[in-house]
């Protein structure tokens, strides 16, 4: 490893314009995610951050060596953590978990007979905070049947970093500011002043996976009743999107639900799928004599 004497980052050139593209190549080759040019800074505080942990003083010879061998492979591993892991929270999108209480899981219940299967994928589920919670909304309606049940979710991410992090589900208070009282009280264990723990009846339900989404074939991903995947699509141009959504919904039952961030996709309209209209959210949901054999793992 490069060693040096910087102290900071002031010590680094400025990233040119051919460096910049050059980076942002990489990143779009290997994980298919576009960097905007408003993210200039962005990408160059965090090359710039992780420059300085390992001693690397210049943009071109860390590139050459995230491009080598496989202690560039590890590197790499480490530094698409910092390029793609965003802000998160429990609870995060109200409105979706009251379309799926609301909307989706009273007619599901009414067409499904106990002992209950419910099957759930969060893709691009970063911390864990967007699956557990998931987690907990459906263990709180499926209970509150009293019938018998298993539930079930997947939770996917390109980051083996917050994958980890999700696993150990211990998150800061701050995280847990817009979570429901009853859901708090029910599911979550006191570490300490400032940290909780997802109970263990939660933490057994949600398996963490790691999966780059343009490369789903190599995912070990069935059939799902509820596809989440909001905050993720953003980060790919419309022809990458379009290739996620075919994929996912081939992984979404016939009459299940995938629920999207509002606005990550206009003028999308797959013959197998209808829009469902509700509040501050984009979702779909796979028509019910949808032929499943006839898509999946085409």
């Amino acid at each position: 490893m490069v060693q040096n004497n910087w102290s900071g980052l002031d010590s680094l050139p400025e990233l040119d314009d051919d460096q910049y593209e050059q980076w942002k190549k990489l990143l779009e080759a290997r994980t298919g995610m576009m960097l905007p040019n408003e993210r200039r800074s962005f990408l160059a505080t965090s090359l710039g951050l992780r420059m300085r942990e390992i001693g690397f003083n210049d943009y071109q010879t860390y590139y050459s060596f995230i491009e080598s061998g496989a202690q560039g492979e590890i590197e790499w591993s480490t530094l698409v953590d910092r390029l793609t892991v965003h802000e998160t929270r429990f609870y995060r999108h109200p409105t979706s978990i009251t379309l799926l209480r609301e909307n989706f899981m009273p007619g599901w219940l009414e067409l499904n007979e106990p002992p209950y299967s419910l099957h759930l994928w969060s893709v691009g589920c970063s911390t864990g905070e967007e699956p557990y919670t998931l987690a907990m909304v459906m263990d709180d309606i499926l209970k509150n049947t009293g019938k018998e049940y298993y539930l079930g979710v997947t939770a996917s991410d390109i980051s083996m970093a917050s994958l980890s992090t999700g696993r150990k589900a211990v998150y800061h208070r701050r995280k847990l500011t817009e979570l429901e009282s009853h859901l708090f009280d029910n599911y979550f264990d006191k570490v300490d002043s400032q940290r909780y723990q997802v109970a263990e009846s939660i933490r057994r339900r949600v398996c963490f996976a790691h999966l780059n989404v343009l490369d789903m074939k190599r995912a070990p991903i069935g059939e799902m009743d509820i596809i989440f995947c909001q905050n993720m699509l953003i980060y790919f141009d419309r022809d990458a999107r379009i290739t996620i959504l075919t994929n996912l919904i081939k992984h979404l039952r016939p009459g299940g639900i995938l629920i999207l961030g509002a606005g990550e996709i206009l003028g999308w309209s797959p013959p197998n799928m209808e829009r469902i209209v509700f509040n501050e959210t984009l979702a779909f949901r796979r028509l019910p004599n949808d032929d499943m054999d006839a898509t999946i793992d085409d």
